[in-house]
C-alpha cells in the first residue's frame, strides 16, 4: 500500500505525461507482482465490487469521531472528495501497517455477507493501521476511481517502457475480460499467447476530431467518407464456433444483444468485425436513449426486445478467416467486409456503412449539412490506404461532426464541483421559459474558462437564495448558451425532454434572462430531428 499512495501522490502532482510515465515505471520496479496487476486494474476501471456503500462510512466516521452531521457535509463541500474528507476526519491511529495494496483489496472483499456492525468494526481497524495518505488510498477503494490523470493510454506507455513490448502488444493483452483477483502479472503482461483467448477483441482504432479547414487534409482521392452513426463502437466475434460482442469500453455484452446469434452461421471462423451497434427500426436507426434501456436491463423482457432491436453498421474487418488483417490497407479491408456482408441472412443483423461519394471537399461540405436528416452525426473521414492502429492516433482516420443544437437558457441552480474545483460553483442547472416559468431541462459543468468559472462562483456566493445540501439556487439572471449532441422526449424529467452531452458553449453576458429560448423552442428540435 505504501509503494502505491506513493505513486498517487507523484501522479498528482504533476500534468506532465513523461512524469507521469516515469513514476508508473518506477512504480512496476518497484512493487510486487499482485500490486502491479491491482494497479492496472485500478487504473483501467477493474475496480472490485464494492463492499460498503457511502452513507455507511459518512455514519462510521461521524459516529467515531465525534464530528456533528453538519460540519462533516460542511467539510465534505470544502475538501470535494468523499475518500479524503474521510481520511482528514478520522484521526491516525499509532499502528502502522506494511501490509500490500492486494491485502487490503482482498481485506475489502472480505467484507462480502457480513453484518454491518462487523463491516464497521473492520473499517475502524483499518483506519487505525493506516496514515493519512494510505488511508487516502483505502477510502478510495471502497469510494471510487482515482481522478489523477492517468488513462489506460497512459498505462499501456509505461507498461511498454517498462517491459520493452510494443504499446500495440500491451494493450492487447490487456482487452478482455481479465480477472485481476485470479491473473497473475506474468501470465498478463508478459507471456506471449499464440493461442488468445478466442473472446478477446482487437484495441479500438479511434479517430481525432477534424480541427482545422477540411481542405487542409489534401486530395480527396486519398479519402473515404462514411456517415458518423450515433450508437455503440463494438466488435462482433466468432471464434472456435463461439461469438462475443465487446464494446469500446471493453464490456462484453453479448448477453444484451442475443439476436446476433441469428447471423452467426453465416460467419466464417476467425471473423472479427469493427461497427456501430445501433437501434434500428423501419430503415432507420432509432434514438440513442432507446438502446440504453437494454445496456441497463438485468433481464431482456420481449417489450425491450421489440422496441429496441439492434443490428451492427459495420466499419471494418480486423480478421479474416482467422488471420489479422489490420495491417492491410483501410480500402482492402472494406473490399473483403463487402463480400463478407453478401449474403441476405446477415444483412438482416449486420449492415454495411457504406462509403459517401464525393467528388471535392465542397461537395463533402455540402453534403455534411445533412447529417441529422440521415440519422447522422457528420462524417468518419479515413484514408484509403491507412491500416488499422490502435488508440487514438493522427494523421489517417478523423471524425467531422455537424455543429452542435444549440440554446440560450438561464442558470437557476449551481453547486460545488469536485477535486481541483471542490472550492467552486462549477456544476449548473439550466432553465427555459414556460409561459411566465422557468423550467429546468439540463446540467452542464464544462465549457467555460478557469477565469469565467472563478466569476460565476463568486457571483452565485453573493446571489444565492436558498440552500439544499450542496446545490444552491439562484438569482434567475445569467444567461448560458448550452450546447447539445442529440434531443429526445423523457418522461424522467419535468421538462419532458432529454440532452445527449450538454455543455456550456459560451455565457451569454449580453442577453437579458427574459431573452433565452422557451420550451417550445426546445420541442422544435424533436421535431425536427425526428
Amino acid at each position: 500500500m505504501k509503494e502505491f499512495s506513493h505513486l498517487i501522490k507523484s501522479l498528482e502532482q504533476t500534468t506532465q505525461t513523461n512524469k507521469k510515465v516515469k513514476s508508473l515505471v518506477e512504480f512496476f520496479q518497484e512493487a510486487d507482482e499482485k500490486d502491479k496487476v491491482w494497479a492496472i486494474a485500478l487504473f483501467t476501471h477493474k475496480r472490485p465490487k464494492r463492499q460498503v456503500n457511502t452513507r455507511q462510512l459518512r455514519d462510521w466516521v461521524i459516529d467515531s469521531s465525534g464530528l456533528p452531521d453538519w460540519l462533516f457535509e460542511e467539510s465534505y463541500h470544502v475538501v470535494g472528495d468523499l475518500a479524503e474528507t474521510l481520511a482528514l476526519v478520522y484521526p491516525s491511529g499509532q499502528k502502522q501497517n506494511q501490509e500490500s495494496l492486494d491485502y487490503w483489496i482482498n481485506y475489502l472483499y472480505g467484507l462480502k455477507d457480513q453484518a454491518d456492525e462487523d463491516k464497521k468494526q473492520k473499517i475502524i481497524e483499518a483506519w487505525q493501521q493506516l496514515n493519512a495518505d494510505e488511508k487516502f488510498i483505502f477510502n478510495k477503494l471502497i469510494t471510487g476511481g482515482f481522478r489523477i490523470g492517468v488513462s489506460k493510454n497512459l498505462i499501456i506507455k509505461a507498461l511498454s517502457k517498462y517491459t520493452g513490448e510494443s504499446s500495440e502488444v500491451i494493450s492487447h493483452r490487456l482487452m478482455g475480460n481479465w480477472d485481476p483477483f485470479e491473473t497473475e502479472f506474468q501470465t498478463l503482461v508478459l507471456d506471449e499467447r499464440p493461442n488468445e483467448n478466442a473472446s478477446k477483441p482487437y484495441p479500438f482504432y479511434l479517430a481525432y476530431p477534424v480541427e482545422k479547414e477540411i481542405d487542409s487534409l489534401g486530395n480527396v482521392d486519398e479519402w473515404s467518407a462514411e456517415w458518423k452513426w450515433d450508437g455503440i463502437r463494438s466488435q462482433l466475434i466468432k471464434r472456435n464456433g463461439e461469438w462475443f460482442l465487446w464494446s469500446r469500453g471493453e464490456e462484453l455484452i453479448t448477453d444484451k444483444f442475443p439476436e446476433f446469434g441469428e447471423v452467426i452461421d453465416h460467419l466464417p471462423d476467425g471473423t472479427v468485425i469493427d461497427g456501430e451497434l445501433l437501434p434500428f427500426k423501419d430503415g432507420k436507426p432509432l434514438d440513442f436513449g432507446i438502446l440504453q434501456t437494454r445496456i441497463g436491463r438485468k433481464n431482456l423482457t420481449k417489450k425491450i426486445m421489440n422496441d429496441a432491436p439492434p443490428i451492427i453498421k459495420a466499419y471494418d474487418l480486423l480478421e479474416s478467416n482467422g488471420t489479422d488483417i489490420r495491417n492491410e490497407s483501410y480500402e482492402s479491408r472494406r473490399n473483403k467486409l463487402k463480400s463478407l456482408l453478401d449474403d441476405e441472412v446477415i444483412q438482416t443483423k449486420i449492415i454495411m456503412s457504406d462509403a459517401v461519394s464525393f467528388d471535392s471537399w465542397e461537395e463533402l461540405t455540402k453534403k455534411r449539412a445533412s447529417s441529422r436528416e440521415n440519422s447522422a452525426e457528420g462524417f468518419m473521414l479515413k484514408r484509403k490506404d491507412s491500416v488499422y492502429k490502435a488508440g487514438r492516433k493522427r494523421g489517417d482516420w478523423f471524425k467531422w461532426k455537424v455543429d452542435p443544437m444549440t440554446i440560450d437558457a438561464v442558470m437557476i441552480y449551481a453547486q460545488k464541483g469536485h477535486g481541483r474545483r471542490a472550492d467552486l460553483f462549477s456544476d449548473y442547472t439550466f432553465a427555459v421559459w414556460k409561459g411566465e416559468e422557468l423550467v429546468s431541462f439540463a446540467k452542464a459543468y464544462s465549457g467555460l474558462t478557469d477565469k469565467e468559472m472563478q466569476e460565476v462562483s463568486n457571483w452565485v456566493k453573493k446571489n444565492t437564495l436558498e440552500k439544499f445540501g450542496p446545490v444552491r439556487t439562484v438569482n434567475p439572471e445569467l444567461v448560458f448558451e448550452v450546447a447539445f449532441e442529440g434531443i429526445h422526449a423523457s418522461k424522467r424529467h419535468k421538462s419532458g425532454i432529454a440532452l445527449r452531452f450538454p455543455r456550456i458553449k459560451r455565457w451569454r453576458k449580453d442577453k437579458k434572462k427574459e431573452e433565452a429560448n422557451t420550451l417550445d423552442d426546445l420541442k422544435q428540435f424533436l421535431i425536427e430531428n425526428a
